[in-house]
C-alpha cells in the first residue's frame, strides 16, 4: 500500500526538478496502476504545478497498458484530468494488452510508446517488423505520437524511421543517467550557493 507514497514522491521532486532546471522541456513520469485510485494525487499535482509555477504542459505521465486496463473508467477520468491542466499523457510497453487497439481508441492519451519486445528484433523478425508497422500505421491514423522502446542498434533506428516512428529511447540513443549527469553534459549544471 506504500506505492501511492512513492507516487507523490516522484512527482513532487521531479516538478521541483523541472523549476530548479527549466532546459528541461519535458520530462515522462511513470504512474503506479494504484495512481488512478488516488483521490488525494490530481489535488497534489495542481498544487506542486501551482507552489512550483510549472507549466504542466512540460509532464507527460505514462501508464503501462496492462495497468490501465484494469479499470478503463477510472483510467480515462484520471487522464481527461490530468490533460485539462495540460499536462499530456503516454501508454507505456503499448501492445501487450489483449484488447489493443480498442484501448488506444477509448484512452484520450497523446503518445503510444511500442512495446520494447516487438522493437528489440525487427531487424531481423518480420513478425516484429509487421507488428511495429501496425501499431505505426494505427497510431498516425488516431493522431497519436509513436515512441519505440529498446532501440539498440542502428538498423533498427535505421527501419523505425522508415515506417515513421517519432521518437526512439534505447541503448543505442543512451544509457540511463542519473539527472546530474545529464545536466552536466548539457553544460547547464546550476551552481549552489
Amino acid at each position: 500500500g506504500e506505492i501511492t507514497i512513492l507516487d507523490h514522491w516522484v512527482i513532487t521532486n521531479t516538478i521541483k526538478l523541472l523549476r530548479d532546471y527549466p532546459q528541461f522541456k519535458n520530462v515522462a513520469i511513470n504512474l503506479s496502476a494504484q495512481a488512478f485510485a488516488d483521490e488525494r494525487l490530481l489535488p497534489m499535482i495542481e498544487e506542486s504545478l501551482h507552489k512550483n509555477a510549472i507549466d504542466a504542459g512540460r509532464i507527460t505521465f505514462e501508464l503501462t497498458e496492462s495497468a490501465g486496463l484494469s479499470n478503463i473508467a477510472a483510467t480515462q477520468l484520471m487522464i481527461n484530468r490530468l490533460r485539462d491542466l495540460g499536462c499530456s499523457f503516454a501508454i507505456d510497453d503499448f501492445g501487450t494488452g489483449f484488447s489493443t487497439f480498442s484501448y488506444i481508441k477509448q484512452l484520450p492519451v497523446d503518445v503510444l510508446k511500442i512495446d520494447g519486445s516487438f522493437v528489440k528484433n525487427m531487424d531481423k523478425d518480420p513478425v516484429n517488423l509487421a507488428l511495429v508497422r501496425a501499431i505505426c500505421d494505427v497510431s498516425r491514423a488516431l493522431g497519436k505520437v509513436t515512441v519505440a522502446e529498446f532501440v539498440e542498434n542502428e538498423e533498427i533506428l535505421i527501419l523505425l524511421k522508415s515506417l515513421g516512428v517519432d521518437y526512439a529511447q534505447g541503448y543505442h540513443i543512451g544509457f540511463p543517467q542519473p539527472v546530474f549527469e545529464v545536466l552536466e553534459s548539457m553544460k547547464v549544471l546550476k551552481v549552489i550557493k
